[in-house]
């Protein structure tokens, strides 16, 4: 699969006599990345590209021959109306695995100090033919072996060069070039040399050890430390195409650390001004392959995203009992606001990789699927315009950086190791942590990516992507779009979301989100902490309904009524002296102590630590604190139980009594009086807390719960 160009003159930049002479020839059955890649950074340098061979069976199977003598016949046959041009320079050149790292320029400079006819590019390993070895000339200096993948020299030296071809197109370029050039007679007459220290081409292959990138006024090349060169072509070959993926995340760019690239645009695909009508469809693929936490949050960030569901259709496949009811009540609420719906539930027990390549070949076959959209429900999608800032890439195949919460661990990896598993890429910190910004050519993605769904109808037409070898399916997928020359982007131009922590989720409890303070702080606080928090800290929503009481938002809905529904599932409620729920003795209200019933004790240290503690040094100056606690308990109020709470001094520092359920609707009724001030709050509202001091000199009662139900968190805090 290859190409062939002409390089356009360039009249005010090169000397035209120069550039009118010089045709750069490469051989493109197809336009695959690669060659679309090889072509940006031509169009970068001011060459100008057109192919040779386009549309042409590629005629060797991979894996089969050497190959590669279909490019010496198309060749042959583009220069037979050149052979008479002596002063014509021609760079012939492979283009899927090929870089230009600088301009016609410094190109012509170079093949003229060679002072040779003919400059082939030169590798440190033979090929294919290493009984050749002992005929090759010994240098002193510098790589020994001819490489087919790039040579430069004047038209009728390169006519006779491939004059003498009659082989088929499965036969090896390489080795037709090689036994030109080993016999002396006829590498003098042609006057053929080798790029011995790589000042025109770097071959990868055998020299990845040499290559360093080398940032300079705002310009990235790639340097050779052996020789101290910078090459003009940078070639992928043989299996050193993963590197130079790498390398051209950089070349050619103009590049600043502090900014990212600025050349990082190429190919964006606009969406302003396209109404709601004319959006692209999309299938978004949800995997809910384990128990996760925060699933309603997953499904809370898909109908929040800025685009519309009616060009929306979605593939759910949930392999977890667990989280049946969750998925069931999300498409019960909004599944009639979607295109269409297909849920694989636990039931249907289908294994990961095939449920996702149901999910892909669900837009395969659906022509009007434009893309893509595969997100699994450990991703915290927090951006809502996540799909059009993807789709405006333009991409085969992108993903967001997604990484977890104060970790280097992210869903791509930017490099692969010898036995095709994570390696660590140099940059690799860098884009994780925001240094670098772009879009960066990647051998791994997961989580969340997207596909245009021509690509899947095209490159990626097999119906079976998630499987290879023994391999995961997110290792699998990454490893056939490898295969089929496809690559795969990672943006980190925008904050999206984050990835969520597993490590240490369990299912032992009713709601389980709650205990997930540590491994997953910032999913927990959206889902638990009031929207108005942050006002509050900031000194605004604070009211002081008694003297040096405070009373401000603190819980969401879910927080409150999830922390109810918990005690009232664990169901261990205790009277007075009563050591079922080890309350403070003579307290007497129904409570379950948090830390004794439910485990949640270091959970709600943090709580306090995190929440309660910046607001205590905020609203009592000079006062700081380290939350410690030694009781903390949900306390329970009904007229025919326990309905109200004599006068009494709590056992702290401070107290904080959080409404757990809305007075007027849940019930009736109580509130609490401060007696030393005659003050009263009668009416508690949901999710808002009082703190006050405990000792001495707030003696307080709780007022009678007149009907239905009352609950309150409280908890008594010291230094």
């Amino acid at each position: 699969s290859w190409c062939c160009c002409f390089l356009a003159p360039l009249g005010t930049l090169l000397a035209s006599s120069s550039l009118d002479n010089l045709l750069v020839l490469t051989v493109a059955t197809k336009e695959t990345e690669g060659f679309r890649r090889f072509k940006r950074s031509a169009q970068f340098f001011n060459y100008k590209i057109q192919a040779l061979g386009l549309g042409e069976d590629w005629n060797v199977e991979k894996g089969t021959s050497a190959g590669g003598g279909q490019k010496v016949r198309l060749l042959k046959k583009a220069l037979e109306k050149h052979a008479d041009k002596e002063d014509l320079v021609i760079l012939f050149t492979d283009s899927y695995d090929v870089l230009f790292a600088s301009g016609p320029r410094e190109l012509l400079k170079k093949f003229r100090q060679a002072r040779s006819q003919v400059v082939f590019s030169a590798e440190e390993l033979i090929y294919p033919d290493r009984r050749l070895e002992a005929k090759y000339p010994v240098v002193s200096d510098g790589k020994r072996f001819l490489g087919s993948g790039g040579f430069i020299g004047y038209a009728p030296n390169l006519s006779k060069l491939v004059a003498e071809w009659e082989g088929q197109d499965s036969d090896s370029d390489q080795l037709f070039y090689t036994k030109i050039f080993l016999d002396p007679e006829k590498r003098e007459q042609i006057n053929i040399t080798l790029d011995h220290r790589c000042r025109i081409f770097q071959n990868l292959d055998g020299a990845l050890d040499e290559v360093v990138l080398k940032f300079e006024m705002g310009h990235v090349r790639a340097r050779n430390l052996a020789y101290d060169t910078l090459p003009v072509l940078i070639h992928g070959n043989g299996p050193t195409k993963l590197q130079l993926n790498y390398l051209g995340n950089y070349i050619p760019r103009f590049w600043t650390f502090e900014t990212g690239c600025t050349v990082c645009d190429e190919g964006l695909r606009s969406l302003k001004g396209i109404g709601d009508e004319a959006l692209p469809t999309v299938l978004v693929g949800m995997f809910i392959e384990q128990p996760t936490p925060f699933v309603s949050l997953f499904f809370q960030r898909l109908l929040q995203l800025h685009y519309p569901r009616k060009h929306m259709r979605l593939f759910i496949h949930n392999h977890e009992q667990h989280h049946k009811a969750q998925v069931e009540e999300f498409l019960a609420e909004h599944g009639s606001e979607y295109q269409s719906v297909k849920l694989v539930g636990p039931e249907v027990r289908m294994a990961n990789a095939d449920a996702r390549n149901m999910g892909a070949d669900l837009c395969r076959q659906d022509r009007s699927c434009t893309y893509y959209f595969s997100v699994d429900a450990d991703v915290a999608l927090t951006e809502p315009n996540s799909l059009r800032l993807l789709i405006q890439q333009n991409k085969n195949v992108i993903a967001p950086l997604m990484t977890r919460h104060g970790r280097l661990w992210s869903n791509f990896w930017g490099a692969l190791s010898a036995d095709g598993y994570y390696a660590r890429s140099e940059d690799y910190v860098d884009i994780v942590q925001g240094r670098r910004i772009g879009v960066w050519n990647v051998p791994y993605i997961s989580n969340i990516y997207l596909i245009k769904g021509s690509a899947l109808r095209g490159e990626l037409q097999s119906p079976d992507l998630f499987h290879h070898s023994k391999l995961d399916p997110d290792m699998a997928f990454c490893a056939n779009v490898r295969q089929q020359d496809v690559f795969m982007f990672l943006t980190n131009r925008h904050t999206l979301g984050h990835l969520l922590s597993l490590d240490s989720y369990r299912t032992t409890h009713l709601h389980n989100d709650l205990w997930e303070v540590f491994s997953n702080p910032e999913d927990w606080k959206e889902k638990y902490i009031h929207q108005n928090y942050t006002k509050a800290l900031a000194g605004k929503l604070v009211e002081t309904p008694c003297p040096d009481v405070y009373w401000f938002p603190i819980f969401t809905e879910a927080a409150c009524d999830e922390l109810v529904e918990e005690m009232e599932h664990f169901g261990q409620w205790s009277l007075g002296d009563n050591k079922v729920g080890t309350l403070m003795p003579g307290l007497g209200p129904q409570g379950g102590h948090l830390s004794i019933s439910i485990g949640f004790e270091r959970e709600w240290h943090k709580f306090l630590l995190e929440y309660i503690a910046p607001m205590t040094e905020k609203l009592y100056p000079g006062y700081y604190t380290r939350a410690q606690f030694d009781l903390a308990f949900v306390v329970r109020y009904k007229p025919d139980e326990q309905p109200s709470l004599m006068p009494h001094h709590d056992a702290s520092t401070f107290t904080i009594n959080i409404a757990l359920n809305r007075v007027g609707v849940d019930y009736e009724g109580g509130g609490c009086r401060f007696l030393r001030y005659n003050c009263s709050i009668r009416a508690p509202r949901k999710g808002w807390t009082l703190m006050h001091p405990g000792r001495l000199t707030h003696y307080h009662e709780g007022l009678p719960t007149t009907r239905g139900t009352r609950y309150i968190a409280v908890s008594f805090v010291d230094p």
